[in-house]
């Protein structure tokens, strides 16, 4: 394979990586068509009764959301889930031209809103719990002109608006909106009305003031019923987290519940008295609520027959809320992170396998139990200086450590041909690789965010790019293996091989290896940043850099001593084994993003160090690998022998 080849073969792999990094707009798009979706549930009511038209104006604007949101659905980034997201939308608009029963439009533009954020995840729970108090504070000085003191859509500054400000104490209209749709619109706008955008407020304010606006319809008095019934319920009230809280609406609850007056009490209560909720109120508490919800969700698909959705669901129970948390979890117990992630691969690979529902829900159960004890060790408070320092260290050393070996051997082998003005093309990929970390830092933390599907994909296929790559440098080093080999090599073909697209090759390839390690280093970072001392964290990154520096100019000093032979046997081994380890990464990251499928190995370690994992695909393609490189080695050690003969 040329250098060319290779090169554009680094560019594609480059190009495929960051297509799975979330696009910036892609959120905004997709809030913004939920909404429209909520909308239409709730209003298309007014417009058609018993197939007719009873608002005309209504209507024409249920048809235009409808086309709205179909166009943005279509124009999302390309999903598994993409093709019934564009069908299902194109549904609702039909049954909406052909004047469907409300009932039934309502039902398809939740589901469609609940596909869309399973597909394309956006923030759908608080930080942290929402104050009904500061809730009253923001709707008197913001809302109350127009909305009226008591939300009856009767306020001073609201007289004449078209369309008048919504009646919040509409008890019919209220029980079709949660409190995650009433954030939307406080945080997005309406357009078409005077219903402004308060993106500008701090998302703990956009939360109070959504609660406190969904309470409006459910006076006081029933507050103390839906306490008692609560009381009365432990199951139901075990049950309510932030998730749930935010995200159902009082008429799914009514449904739930067989009584209506239950639910309005329930929700009265809740609404003003959030912090009676069961679950943590941290990040991580409601990530882990998250997977919890999936889950139940997807034991529910499953015994209604829809495996695809019960997988689907299972797959986003890791994505979307267990491994946003799992850095911070390895950091501080790193076992219990592990049998997790086993557990939830299995239970996919159960539900894939057609399993006995009754021995899924034991697995459920099971990661309910673990998902309690991750609880425990996330909610311990803030880690301790000492530990993360260690785990700032440790973190860098071992990622670190694989992509130090490759730019070494690099410099070893330019210096060793005597082509030192090819170094800056090396310096230039690992200096660009930090660059772009940093960047992908600055992104994921203030910018865009990033899913656990992007990272894993990310991951996936960096590893096997570099894998790849590192399995052709193998086998020609090896061929290289004998000096008078070396020496041909350089004399015929060194010096005209090294110009500007080998420096391009070197530069790709460099900064591939480089920023797979920076990429995965950052978001354990993050999560250290977030929980632990800072200055130690900073302290053990700088340790771990220094280690690493030490390491560097160690091996650089070993191998200028080397014999050039004997470099290059060393060289070649090292590079093999890199490229087999990287592989088991890449499949293991491709599984755990759903795109490969996960079939156990029983009683197989699980070996990070090797990237060896206890599946049967990833270790066929482990196997396969080094097959791949000892009959590299054995051409090219022929191929040597021959020529030096």
């Amino acid at each position: 394979m040329s250098p060319r080849l290779l090169l554009a073969t680094l560019l594609s792999g480059l190009a495929l990586i960051l297509a799975c990094l979330p696009a910036g707009a892609s959120e905004s798009s997709v809030a913004t068509t939920w909404r429209l979706l909520d909308y239409i549930a709730v209003d298309y009511r007014e417009a058609v009764a018993e197939g007719e038209v009873v608002n005309q104006l209504e209507y024409d604007e249920m048809l235009e959301f409808s086309q709205t949101a179909a166009e943005a659905i279509a124009a999302l980034p390309p999903t598994p889930e993409a093709g019934r997201l564009q069908g299902d939308a194109q549904a609702l608009r039909q049954a909406i031209l052909d004047k469907g029963d409300p009932v039934d439009i309502a039902r398809r533009a939740r589901g469609l809103a609940a596909l869309l954020v399973q597909a394309h995840p956006i923030p759908l729970v608080p930080d942290t719990l929402p104050h009904h108090a500061r809730g009253a504070e923001l709707y008197a000085r913001l809302c109350a002109s127009c909305h009226g003191p008591t939300g009856a859509g009767d306020g001073p500054a609201g007289a004449g608006l078209d369309p008048p400000p919504i009646d919040f104490t509409d008890r019919e209209r209220a029980d079709e909106r949660s409190v995650f749709a009433l954030y939307q619109v406080i945080e997005q706008g309406l357009e078409g009305t005077s219903m402004a955008s308060y993106r500008g407020l701090p998302a703990d304010d956009l939360w109070a003031l959504a609660t406190y606006s969904g309470a409006l319809a459910y006076p006081e008095a029933l507050v103390e019923a839906g306490r008692a019934r609560l009381d009365g319920d432990p199951a139901l009230r075990a049950s309510f987290d932030l998730a749930r809280f935010v995200g159902q609406t009082p008429a799914d609850l009514a449904a739930e519940l067989g009584s209506a007056e239950d639910a309005a009490a329930v929700v009265a209560y809740l609404r003003r008295h959030p912090e009676a909720l069961r679950q943590a109120t941290d990040a991580e508490g409601a990530a882990l609520a998250t997977s919890r919800r999936l889950l139940r969700e997807a034991m529910d698909a499953y015994r209604a027959g829809d495996a695809t959705g019960a997988r689907q669901r299972a797959l986003s129970a890791y994505l979307d809320g267990f491994e946003p948390v799992e850095p911070l979890l390895a950091a501080r117990d790193k076992p219990l992170m592990v049998r997790i992630e086993a557990a939830m691969a299995q239970l996919r690979s159960g539900i894939a396998a057609n399993a006995d529902p009754g021995v899924l829900q034991a697995q459920v159960d099971a990661l309910d139990g673990l998902f309690a004890q991750a609880e425990a060790a996330l909610g311990q408070g803030r880690t301790s200086s000492a530990a993360s320092f260690l785990a700032a260290f440790t973190i860098l050393l071992r990622e670190g450590l694989e992509a130090l070996l490759i730019v070494v051997a690099m410099i070893v082998l330019l210096r060793k041909a005597g082509r030192d003005e090819m170094l800056p093309w090396v310096h230039g990929g690992w200096i660009a690789a930090l660059a772009a970390g940093a960047a992908t830092w600055a992104l994921a933390t203030w910018v865009i965010g990033i899913s656990g599907a992007s990272r894993e994909l990310s991951e996936g296929f960096g590893a096997l790019l570099a894998a790849v790559v590192l399995v052709w440098v193998g086998i020609w080093m090896h061929g290289k293996g004998q000096a008078d080999a070396w020496q041909r090599y350089v004399r015929e073909k060194l010096g005209q091989a090294l110009g500007r697209g080998s420096g391009l090759f070197l530069l790709a390839l460099v900064f591939v290896v480089v920023y797979r390690e920076v990429f995965e280093t950052i978001l354990f970072f993050a999560a250290l940043w977030g929980q632990g001392s800072r200055s130690s964290v900073v302290a053990g990154g700088a340790a771990g850099a220094l280690a690493l520096a030490v390491v560097g100019w160690a091996l650089m000093r070993w191998s200028r001593r080397l014999p050039i032979a004997r470099f290059f046997r060393y060289s070649a081994i090292l590079i093999a084994v890199l490229a087999v380890v990287l592989a088991g990464k890449a499949v293991s990251a491709l599984q755990e993003a759903g795109w490969l499928p996960v079939t156990w190995l029983d009683g197989w370690p699980r070996l990070e160090w090797l990237g060896l994992s206890p599946t049967l695909l990833g270790v066929a393609v482990q196997l396969l690998v080094v097959a791949v490189l000892v009959a590299g080695f054995a051409w090219s050690g022929r191929k040597a022998r021959a020529a030096a003969a």
